[in-house]
Parts: structure tokens; sequence; C-alpha cells
């Protein structure tokens, strides 16, 4: 609100106090969420060979480095990078077979002196070439030259290389020239996916109370230090145990880590911050509780619970590997260490819960982290007082908030603390984005986010593996453009109508439009929005537009045009009033497929010839929505098939462990394909490993279980893959025919039919040829509300069950072109129970607007059993967009006037 100053002063006099506090608990900038157009995604650099961490120098340019050795900087300015050293690291271990495997080892980290530009000294932790150690030591970087002479030893860990894995490598300085480092446990992965307490003999590398759980040995832990000016380094007061304590090493500031990745320092608060990656067990067992891994927080050292506690404390069973009996839980009341293996103190600290902990399953305490593959990367804590001096930081939205990041899930999230420094809550940041293999994250000098990707497949160098920059634009934003035409291909001429529909200005500005096209030899423009285009020579064209804001910033997109072969027409119709909606299980899909080409002619006359035509018809048991999304993606070919395995696998993280035709961090699926050939009774068995997770067969590395895949689905990624090294032949159906509906008997399989047919003409030597088809997508007439294309007050809720609510008066759903030819019947299962207070109410079915026809209206009464509404509809031909509409003008906003199960489309039988 903005006063005179005269009126300022009577104006406050004047206002309730009341009123005074609710404006004032509003503070603009911070409480006001930027919109996500603010944000520019870019990619700066990729190709890289596995990346582990990046500093971001004074300058600007970002220094890197990858596993194998290099190191590297990226300079924004010439938009290059360059090998400036390469290290001479170990990166495999050695088991007791004597056979040499990649390890998580070599170089590992990397980080700048706060006084980098007075000193230009670089820390780097890497895995010594010679000796079973890691080693950080310091070294001079001149420009673009790292002085190999300059190098000083400040810290040496001790390991072991006969079995794999964690390594940490993680490096933060915080404001008082301290410097954070995570170690690793250096611990095998049981097979069990559980904790390392295996005190056996000859087990001791199965035993994480010799590290994570010993106080006197430096792995598993996150050591502090503060570097001195000779190299060396002195113990900063504050740490978990004082220098010159029995038992102990005062470099700890937290223990008992598994694999604690990328810390952080609040700058304000001084609390550390990092992810750590737990253990994979999907299932909680004898041995103790699944895997969890977990994002924490440290106020001060402190010991945080591995290998005796997960998550908020959970506690794992004090099990007896010779015996196989498991004992008590351990007590986190008085944590003991009694292991013959630990060096060091037996009562520990008591242990700190973590902050953030979530299963490979869905987590009821944190359901928007999701579910599938994990693991905890870490991120830095955003404060405004870090970048006065940055060209474009962050908005005071996120001031305080700790920028999280999960390199198998893609995500990023805000952590939101209370004045204490508690969690408080989680969004996601950029919810459209992806984040794949994040393995550092950080803010620059400029105040961009800078995210480091390692990239798909293990211990490789990756395609994707790459640097990530998202900027904040505070001031003007460039147009949002879109172009569209409504024709892309046809014989000359060919006129095309373009347009610039849906191309937006976020502030609001009007826009002045340039079209150019270019192509067979032509140039011309246009200044209208959307233009009538005639092109009069064949060949391929670009249409540009490139649109202006007031402030004069622009941004483009490019259409192309093809003139001189128009697009063949193929129609795959279905007779006898067929449904081009759903498919009925147990019926009969008659069909029919007609094509015509302005230059070849058409099937009717006999110049297009029943071979020439590609007719295919293929069940998927995956919903009509993920079909929907993989057409988009698929390849053109005329033989392509979709094959179902292949489609769920791209939905998981399956990629980031396995290649089609080379080895990463398992085998590729081609070594699968080749062990199991010909061995049909491991489908079941393998189906099952893919859910529960499992190691010992390829390697000591463990497959992460994947609890959220069904059985079924599971079966049909099995399926694909085993069949990955066959030779696929290409069967058409004929032209005029029918084919069967199957029965379906799982009520909970809801699949899908695709319905193509496809001809590719003969194009004329200057314009290539074009594949014209059709293709139609049933589905299943069950219809899950959840997955409604529109909707408004339907709220859905995941513990302890999935289930989805209608709230507030006028809440609905709508589903788009639903073709209800045949359609004799609509049945809603539907609950309005008291337990939930739900206030019941009616609900209305309504055709192509929130206020069209309705065809059927129905009472839900307040009762504890669930209802089969049934709606019979009148007869109908073609597509119409459908509403359902509750009603109940006594129900609140967030009240419930009842829960929804399915929706189903019922039809008469086939005429």
């Amino acid at each position: 609100m903005l006063l005179p100053k005269k009126l300022k002063k009577l104006f406050w006099l004047s206002v309730p106090a009341f009123i005074i506090i609710v404006i004032g608990s509003r503070r603009p900038g911070i409480d006001v969420k930027p919109d996500d157009n603010r944000f520019t995604k870019t990619v700066l650099t990729d190709k890289l060979n596995e990346p582990m961490e990046m500093t971001i120098l004074p300058n600007g340019r970002v220094l890197f480095v990858e596993r194998k050795g290099g190191v590297k900087i990226y300079d924004p300015v010439t938009k290059e990078v360059k090998l400036i050293a390469t290290l001479a690291v170990n990166t495999v271990y050695t088991n007791k077979a004597g056979q040499k495997r990649e390890a998580e080892e070599g170089l590992m980290g990397v980080i700048h002196h706060p006084d980098f530009e007075k000193n230009h000294w670089i820390y780097m932790y890497y895995a010594d070439p010679k000796d079973t150690k890691h080693v950080l030591a310091r070294w001079d970087l001149n420009d673009d030259k790292l002085v190999e002479s300059s190098k000083k030893v400040l810290l040496e860990v001790p390991t072991q290389r006969e079995e794999c894995c964690h390594t940490g490598g993680g490096m933060v300085f915080d404001p008082q020239g301290n410097l954070y480092l995570t170690v690793g446990n250096n611990t095998v992965n049981p097979q069990s996916g559980t904790s390392n307490l295996d005190e056996r003999p000859g087990m001791e590398n199965s035993d994480d109370q010799r590290t994570g759980g010993n106080t006197n040995d430096l792995r598993g832990k996150i050591l502090r230090i503060h570097p001195t000016d000779d190299g060396s380094y002195t113990i900063p007061e504050g740490n978990l145990f004082p220098k010159g304590m029995e038992k102990t090493k005062p470099e700890i500031y937290t223990m008992g880590h598994r694999n604690p990745w990328r810390p952080t320092i609040d700058s304000k608060t001084g609390y550390l911050y990092w992810g750590e990656v737990g253990p994979d067990a999907s299932n909680d067992t004898e041995l103790g509780p699944r895997g969890y891994d977990e994002f924490n927080q440290a106020k001060k050292a402190g010991f945080f619970g591995w290998p005796y506690f997960i998550g908020d404390n959970i506690p794992y069973n004090d099990y007896d590997y010779a015996t196989k009996k498991a004992g008590a839980p351990f007590d986190p009341l008085k944590p003991v260490n009694n292991s013959p293996n630990n060096t060091g103190l037996k009562e520990l600290p008591l242990p700190q819960k973590a902050m953030i902990w979530y299963p490979y399953g869905l987590s009821e305490k944190f359901p928007l982290v999701g579910s599938a593959g994990r693991s905890a990367t870490g991120g830095p804590v955003f404060r405004r007082a870090d970048y006065l001096k940055a060209k474009r930081p962050f908005p005071e939205y996120y001031e305080g908030k700790w920028f999280i990041v999960d390199f198998m899930r893609g995500w990023i999230m805000l952590v939101t603390m209370n004045e204490q420094g508690d969690y408080q809550s989680m969004e996601r940041f950029l919810p459209k984005e992806s984040f794949g293999s994040a393995i550092d994250m950080d803010f620059s000098p400029d105040g961009d986010l800078y995210v480091l990707e390692y990239g798909t497949a293990w211990f490789k160098g990756n395609d994707n593996a790459r640097i990530v920059k998202v900027e904040y634009n505070a001031g003007n934003r460039k147009p949002n453009v879109q172009v569209s035409a409504d024709k892309t291909k046809g014989s000359v001429p060919l006129k095309v109508k373009l347009s610039s529909a849906n191309t937006v200005d976020f502030d609001g500005d009007v826009l002045q439009y340039e079209w150019k096209i270019s192509g067979a030899g032509t140039s011309k423009t246009f200044k209208q929005a959307n233009p009538l285009v005639s092109l009069d020579k064949p060949g391929n064209y670009k249409a540009t537009l490139t649109a202006t804001d007031a402030q004069g910033a622009k941004e483009s997109k490019t259409i192309e045009l093809i003139a001189g072969n128009e697009s063949p027409v193929v129609n795959f119709d279905l007779l006898k009033n067929g449904n081009k909606t759903f498919y009925f299980p147990g019926d009969t899909l008659q069909y029919s497929i007609q094509v015509k080409d302005k230059e070849d002619g058409s099937l009717s006359n006999g110049k297009i010839k029943p071979a020439q035509v590609a007719v295919t018809i293929d069940y998927l048991p995956i919903g009509y929505d993920q079909v929907e999304s993989s057409q988009s993606q698929r390849n053109a070919d005329l033989n392509a098939s979709i094959s179902t395995g292949q489609i769920l696998m791209n939905q998981f993280d399956c990629k980031s462990c396995h290649i089609i035709d080379k080895k990463s961090v398992g085998p590729s699926y081609m070594q699968i394909a080749e062990k199991y050939k010909g061995r049909k009774d491991m489908t079941d068995k393998l189906a099952n490993k893919v859910i529960s997770g499992g190691s010992g067969v390829w390697g000591d590395h463990a497959m992460s279980a994947h609890p959220q895949i069904s059985k079924t689905d599971a079966k049909y990624i099995v399926e694909y893959i085993l069949n990955i090294n066959e030779k696929k032949t290409f069967t058409s159906l004929p032209l005029k025919g029918s084919y069967p509906i199957k029965s379906i008997t799982d009520p909970k399989e809801k699949g899908s039919y695709i319905l193509r047919a496809a001809y590719r003409d003969r194009g004329n030597g200057i314009a290539p040829p074009i594949t014209g088809e059709e293709v139609q997508i049933l589905r299943h007439p069950v219809l899950d509300p959840e997955k409604a294309d529109i909707k408004q007050g339907a709220n859905l809720l995941m513990t302890p069950f999935k289930a989805m609510y209608m709230e507030g008066n006028n809440a609905y759903l709508g589903y788009n072109k639903i073709d209800l030819t045949r359609i004799t019947h609509i049945i809603i299962a539907v609950t309005a129970s008291p337990r939930n207070s739900a206030a019941g109410g009616t609900i209305e079915v309504r055709l192509d607007s929130l206020s069209g026809q309705i065809i059927g209206q129905s009472v839900v009464e307040i009762s504890q059993k669930r209802e089969n509404k049934t709606f019979a509809i009148p007869e109908l031909k073609g597509k119409h967009h459908v509403y359902f509409i509750f009603r109940n003008e006594k129900a609140i906003s967030t009240q419930p006037m009842m829960q929804l199960t399915s929706i189903e489309f019922k039809s008469n039988p086939k005429p």
C-alpha cells in the first residue's frame, strides 16, 4: 500500500493491532515464491568422464575433478573445458580371488581455499596409486597450471582395497577457515542390504564397528581440521573428542557414518548439512530395519548412529553371524561397541537422529520424495548475505533453505527449518525439471546454481555427464515462444498458415513478431503473428519465429516444412460402431485400413500394394497414460514395435546401473540375455530379484530393491532383457479383418491396445519420403480418478492407502475426448464414510463443459459401505469431454464429500 508521508502516521495509529500483525506477516520477496519461469536451466558442457566434485572459483570458472584423475576447468567466457592436469590415482580393488574390479575410489574431491585470490591454494582428496590410503593434499593453481612442486600432504586415511565401497571425498570450508571432509566407511556392501556387523574372524571388512562405529578410526566420519599456511593443520575447538584423548582421533567432528556425501555449511548458523547413502534392504528382517537414505544436520559434533541405528534412531539387532541368531536391538540410550575389531572406546556418544530419511518405497513421513532407487547427495544452504556482490542472486524467498538433490531420483527439494533450526517443511524446486545423477551442487559467485551430473552409467564417461547452470532472472523475462502450422508437408504450391499461438510474455509486454522462411534457395520475411505462406518450390524449409518484447529481449523457435510431397492419408477404421476410446474385454474388433497418397495413388486403385502397408495391433499391460507418453518418443520406423518392458524400464532407474551393450555397475542387458539364454525358468526368479534387490552373481555391487514395481511389470522387464539378443521379425496384419480382445481375469490389470497402420511414400527425389500413419490407443473401460485430465477439489492421499477424495462444493473431474459410441452406462464406485467426516452429496455427469448437458445424476448418502452408482446414458456417438461434478452446498472447502475408487464405462453387446 502506497500512502503520502503525512498520512502514514495517522493510518498506522488507526489500524487495529490484529490487522497490523496480518499485514506484517507477509514479507515481500520472502513469503512469495518466484514463478518457475524466472529460472533458466542451461547445459554448459557435457560428455565428461566420471565427474566427482566441483569448486567454483572467485572469477566464476568451475574447477572439477574426474574419478580417473582428470583435473579440469570450465571457463564461462570461452565456454570451453580444459584439462590442466592428470593425477595418478588408484581406481580398482583386488578381491580375495585376486580379481581386479572397478572401485569407487580415485580422484574423489576438490575445493579451493577461502583466500584463493591471494594464495591460489586448492585441496584435492584422492586414492594413493601405490599405498592403501586416501590422501588430502594442497597444490598451487596458477591460472591454468597446477604446480606439482607445490604439493603438500595434509592428511592420510589408511584404507583396505580387498572390498568395495564408500569413499566420501566431499569438502567444505566454514567461515572460520575450518575444512570439513567426508570419509566413507570403506566396508563391503552386505548382500542382505543391511548393517555391517559381521564379527567373525576373516570378515573384518564386513564389520563397520571397526570404522564408522570406531572412535579411533578416520573412516565413516566427517573430519574437521584447520589447514595452516605451512601445509599442515591444527585441531579446532568443538570437535567430538579433545586432542590427546585415549582411543580417539581428534580430527573427528561427526562419526557413525556409512557413506556421507556432499557437505555444506550454513554460513549464518554454522550448522553442518550433508547427504548420506544408506543400505539396500527393501524390507525389515531379523537383522533389523529396511534401508534408508538420509539428509542430516549437525548443530554440533556428534554420533549419527551407524552401524547400530538408522533414520530416526531405528535400531538394528545384535545379530551373531557365527550362530545365525538375532539378539536384542541395540539401545540408543546406551550405545556400546563390543566388536573385537574395535580399537576405540566401547561406550559411544548418544546417537543423533536423521533430519530426513526415506526408503525405496513411499515414505509416510516424507511422501514428497517419492519412491524408486535412492542416493542422497546433499547441496547448499542459501544465504543471500553470501552473494551481496552477485549479478543475479536467488530471491529472499530461498533465504535459509537447504537445497538437496538425490542422485537417482533427479529432484531438487527445498528444506525449510524453523527458528530453532529444526526441520519444518519440504517443497520441490522446479518440478518440471530433472537433475538426474547429480553428484554435486553449489552456488556460484554470480548467484547461479550449478549442478554437476555424473551421467547415466557407472565407471565410464557418459554423454549426459555434464555441468548444468540454473540462472534466476529478477527483471525482464524473454518471451516464451511457441510455433505451429496447420500443415507441415504437402505438394507445391504448399500453402501454410503459421501460428504463434500460446506465445506469451510473462511480464505482460506487447510482442513484436517476425517470421523468416528459408530453404530451396528462397528467403521470405513476415511481420505478422500468424502469416499465410505459400511455398512454390519443392524442398525442405525452416520457418523461424522471433518474438521481441518492449525491452528488446528476444526468443526464437523453428518449425520445419516439406514442400513437394503430400503426406499419405491413412485411416484405421473401426467398423460396426466400434468405440475409439475403450476396448471391452472379450469383445472383437472389426477393422478396415484405407490408404491414399496424392502422388502414389491408393489401395483402392491398386497403385499402393497391401504389402507396402504395415498394420499392427498390440496389447500392453500398462496404462493409457504410459503408452501415450511413449508414443511421442518412439521411432518412426515402420517396423518399430513397442516393448512393454522397455517402456517400463525407462520409467524406473534401470539405466543408472545398466546399459544395453556395455558393462556398467551391473552387467549389460546383452550379457544377462546371454547368461540365461534358453532359461525360461529364470523369468520368475529374476523378476523377484528386480523387486527385492540382490548381489553376488555379477560382482560385489548390490542391485537396488524396487518394491514399487509389481510382479507383473517386473516380469515384462525381465522378458524384454532376456530376449534382447533375439532377432525380431515383423508380421503385418491383413488390411481388413477381426481381432479378438482378450478376457482379463486380473482386476488390477488395466492395459492398453495400440492400433497402428502406416504407409511410407516414395518421395520425389527433392522432397524426401513421408510416412503417414494412424495410431489409436484403446484404454481399459475402468478409469482411475487420480488420472483425470482436469480436476478441482480432488485430494489424493497416500497414507495409509492411496485414496481420492472430492472436497468442497462444486469439485469436479474431467476426461477429454471420450468416445461415447455404444456406451450405455457409467458406474462410479464411491464411499461417503462418516469415519472420514464425509458430507455426501450429489454427482452430476455433464457433456463438453461444466455447464453442459446433464446425462446423469445421483445422490450419495453418508454410509460406511462402498456403493456403485450407476448412470444410464442416452444413446450418443462420437467424442465428448465428460465431466463429473460433485455438489454439496453445506460442505466446506476442505471437507471431503466422498471418496472415489473407479469410474467405469459400460457398453452394450457388439451388434
